[in-house]
Parts: structure tokens; sequence; C-alpha cells
């Protein structure tokens, strides 16, 4: 068996270590402070986000989508598929080497979504583009989830002023999707809080896999009539 290739490692300007590997099963993975973040072979949760989204949605139609966080492309792909030709689709990453790899090594993974005309990049924080609502839908995977931090930083975005800047950013009866390694109810408590109708949906890491480990995606739903 191959060993495992380190294709870059870097710091990042807060000093934490930033790696991206391909593992020798093949699949690519991304760590930070050797904690894994995301890998191409458990994609299967990132890519039910925007299938989730649109199943509530419906048939509206031009929907403005934000996806928090853009990994190694599978959600925004599954976004620039579900929603179509009319959407105008935004992707917010806060760490340029990981938009890097996207434009590198990784980007056939996803069919290279940043060379969709549809999808916007927007290379900073997603707090900046929730300010600028209203969006029809929200798929956030900014990290491991609300209770399984792996950056710091992300303790304000998933706390109580992250969750009403969230909730306040839908559209009348849009959704919001947030990617979770676990179930949270503290966090799913914050969401109906703010307002939303919420519900979780216990889903599958891997694409085509129907065994293994799963994923928590948290849904809200903004009222018709906020």
């Amino acid at each position: 068996m191959k060993p495992r290739k380190v294709i870059d490692r870097t710091t990042t300007p807060d000093g934490e270590v930033l790696e991206l590997t391909l593992e020798a099963d093949g699949n690519y993975v991304i760590r930070l402070r050797r904690v894994p973040l995301m890998s191409s072979g458990a994609s299967g949760s990132e890519r039910a986000m925007a299938k989730v989204a649109r199943q509530i949605l419906g048939s509206r139609k031009r929907c403005r989508v934000l996806v928090g966080g853009l990994g190694m492309g599978f959600t925004c792909r599954s976004a620039l598929d579900a929603f179509g030709p009319d959407a105008a689709i935004t992707v917010a990453e806060l760490r340029p080497r990981i938009v890097e790899y996207n434009r590198g090594p990784l980007g056939p993974l996803a069919d290279h979504p940043l060379r969709d005309p549809r999808l916007r990049l927007f290379e900073g924080d997603v707090e900046q583009l929730l300010t600028q609502g209203a969006w029809d839908a929200i798929l956030m995977d900014v990290d491991n989830g609300p209770d399984a931090k792996s950056t710091r930083s992300n303790k304000t975005l998933y706390g109580p002023r992250g969750v009403a800047l969230m909730a306040r950013a839908l559209t009348p009866g849009g959704v919001l999707v947030v990617w979770s390694v676990d179930a949270s109810q503290p966090f799913e408590a914050a969401l109906r809080r703010c307002g939303l109708a919420v519900e979780t949906q216990r889903v599958h890491a891997r694409t085509e896999a129907r065994k293994g480990p799963k994923h928590t995606l948290f849904i809200g739903r903004a009222a018709q009539g906020k």
C-alpha cells in the first residue's frame, strides 16, 4: 500500500497548520492542526445539503444561495446542479489556500465548480455576507459543527449572535442547512429561539454507501410571512 503523500502544508496567519494529503486509499484529506476537516471519500452529506434545500423551496425561481465554506467543492457543485441555470450562488471561503487547492488538485473532484459562471467566490468571512441578505437558501459548512469546532473563531458563528444573523438573512420561507458531525440539542434550541421551524436529518457520509458513518444536517425554515 502506498504511504500517505503530503501535497501541501502551510501555516495560516493565525499560526495553525493546514495540510492537504493524498491518502493511501486514494482519497484527499484536508487537516487543520492535524484534525481532519474533510475527506473526498466522505462527501455524501455535503452533497445532500443543497438537495434538501431545493426540495423545501420547491419550484422557487432565481434563488439566491449562500454557501458557507468552499471545502472540496462538493456543496457548491450540488447547489449548482440543484438550483439550475437561473440561480445566483455565492460561496464564502476564509482561507486562500483552500481556494488554491480547489483551483488545483481538488478541482476535478466536483467538476471544477469555481469555473461555473453562476458561482461567485467571496474570499472572506461568511458573516459579512450574512448582513447582505436576503438569501433563499444558506448552506453552512464552515467547520465540524456547533459542538466540534476546529477553528476558535467559529465559536461566534455558531453562538447566539451568529445563529441570529443566519436566521435574519433568510427570505420569507427561506431555508438554512447547517452541516455537523454530530447532533446538538443546544444548537437546535438556538435555531428555534430565532423563530425557525427546525428539524434534523442524519445522512450517510459516503455518497453511494448505505452503511458506515452518518453526519447531521440541521434544517431551519423561516416563516413565510417573516
